[in-house]
């Protein structure tokens, strides 16, 4: 065991040059780098030179970043925040100076710099920043009042105030057809303003132009249908509502009148956007009329329509109730509160047409339709409606017409 100790403790033996080494620790350990080439340092003048071409390359890789955002398109309307430049844009560095005591000659400010990207530099997908004010020179030199200028997108919002309006809304005022239709056309190809197509929606015209309308629109108006149907006290004018059904469901096949002898096939097609024009609530019965056509609603229903609404009317006396002869029962000054001076809800409403029918049923002939008019007018002067059905609008009576039952509007009948 001393012998060991020994012997590991002993040098390696040094051989001599040229021979192998006789034991593994008679091998020396490389020395690291030995081989490799001295590390040359550079000059400051070389240091300046590759920071300047890093700070290139980061600058191209920028604007490279900026210009394909501004292809997609993510942030086309953002601008830069006031003060920020672009990387590499250093301005040369002169004497320093005080700004405050320069003239009005002085150079341009570091806002008023232009850059590929805005007028304040920057990058196009930096916050928006407000527009920059605007300093007004006088003649002699001096500095004006500063004022803001106005954003870009106000502008924009501000439709042309020079007299032209929609072409839908023209051909509506001199009725040539509704907004809707107006559009369809539009959208077809078949309006002529000045001869020319015009198919764009929103088109803006003089109010004095030619507008011509392709005979396809009159014929496609032309199959639409208006039906005029006899309805029945529980049934609703338009969509069904608290559990009762509209009156379009009576329009069926078996339930059009034996007497309408128009050659013309119900079809699924004529029960689609069929809209009741001037409506008879739950409670009344008489003429409903359906259409889908845009001139016709416009005609019966519209903000400017004159076209008569007759409807007969059974009243009784709040403070009589039950009797007979309710026309001996109400004062003449009844009569003409009915026909002009009442109002409903703060408006005035339009001189009417009213007369006994018989003892206890009056004659309405109304140029406006309000909702529930008829019964409310009555309630204002003592009178309760028990019965209403409406026989006429326009030129167009309800005549034989069954209870329930149905038929078109013939080519011939206008209201």
């Amino acid at each position: 065991m001393t012998e060991r100790k020994k012997l590991s403790l002993n040098k390696p033996h040094q051989a001599e040059p040229g021979h192998a080494p006789a034991t593994p620790f008679d091998r020396k350990p490389p020395v690291r780098g030995s081989a490799a080439v001295p590390r040359k340092r550079m000059t400051a003048a070389e240091a300046a030179q590759a920071r300047e071409e890093a700070a290139a390359r980061n600058a191209d890789r920028a604007r490279q970043a900026a210009l394909e955002a501004l292809a997609r398109g993510e942030r086309e309307h953002s601008a830069p925040p006031a003060g920020r430049r672009e990387w590499g844009d250093r301005p040369e560095r002169g004497p320093r100076t005080d700004r405050r005591s320069q003239g009005p000659d002085r150079g341009p400010r570091r806002d008023d710099r232009r850059s590929p990207y805005g007028t304040q530099g920057g990058f196009p997908d930096a916050p928006r920043a407000a527009p920059p004010r605007q300093h007004h020179r006088r003649a002699d030199g001096t500095q004006g009042h500063a004022t803001q200028a106005p954003a870009p997108e106000a502008t924009q919002r501000q439709a042309p105030d020079d007299g032209r309006i929609r072409l839908s809304k023209l051909m509506s005022e001199r009725g040539l057809a509704s907004r809707r239709e107006a559009d369809e056309w539009i959208e077809q190809g078949w309006v002529r303003v000045n001869g020319e197509v015009v198919d764009e929606l929103g088109t803006r015209v003089a109010p004095d132009v030619e507008v011509s309308i392709d005979p396809l629109a009159r014929t496609q108006q032309a199959e639409r249908v208006t039906i005029l149907i006899h309805k029945p006290i529980g049934y609703v004018s338009g969509q069904a509502e608290d559990g009762y059904e509209p009156a379009a469901v009576l329009i069926r096949p078996e339930n059009r009148w034996s007497e309408d002898k128009l050659p013309l096939q119900l079809t699924r097609g004529h029960l689609r956007q069929l809209a009741p024009s001037g409506r008879l609530d739950i409670d009344s019965t008489g003429l409903l009329v359906l259409t889908q056509d845009g001139r016709i609603a416009k005609a019966l229903i519209g903000e400017d329509s004159g076209i008569e609404k007759e409807y007969l009317v059974r009243v009784e006396s709040v403070d009589h109730p039950g009797a007979e002869d309710v026309s001996a029962l109400v004062p003449p000054e009844v009569l003409e509160a009915l026909r002009f001076g009442l109002e409903l809800d703060g408006r005035q409403l339009k001189p009417a047409q009213v007369s006994w029918q018989n003892e206890s049923q009056l004659r309405f002939v109304l140029r406006e339709g309000r909702k529930r008019q008829i019964r409310r007018m009555c309630e204002l002067v003592g009178l309760h409606v028990i019965g209403l059905k409406r026989v006429r609008m326009g030129r167009i009576a309800l005549g034989k017409l069954p209870l329930g039952q149905w038929r078109f509007l013939r080519p011939d009948e206008r209201f």
